[in-house]
């Protein structure tokens, strides 16, 4: 029941290797220079920032670094803190394991 069960050898599919293309690039003539895509435009809208918008978008990203800063320092700061009480509990113990000797 709880062994898997296998496919015998000589049932298991083969499978193909995808087929490979070969791409043969086309040489360029000498001096012949591409022609410019006239006519072709972007189906994508232009982004037109109003005042009031790079207004939001300093506030936006200032809060954001803010918040971003006061986090990182409160880490270092509970990083420094821990650090602290493990040295001071080092200390403590190399004291009171110091003055037992005679």
């Amino acid at each position: 029941m709880f062994k898997p069960k296998y496919p015998p050898m000589d049932t298991a599919p083969v499978l193909a290797a995808p087929p490979s293309t070969v791409h043969s690039p086309v040489p360029l003539q000498r001096g012949a220079v591409p022609a410019p895509m006239v006519g072709v435009t972007s189906s994508r809208p232009a982004v037109q920032l109003t005042p009031g918008g790079v207004l939001t978008l300093v506030v936006g990203g200032s809060a954001v670094v803010l918040v971003v800063g006061a986090v990182l320092v409160s880490m270092l700061l509970a990083v420094a803190i821990t650090a602290a009480s493990v040295a001071v509990c080092g200390v403590t113990v190399r004291s009171i394991l110091k003055s037992d000797r005679p």
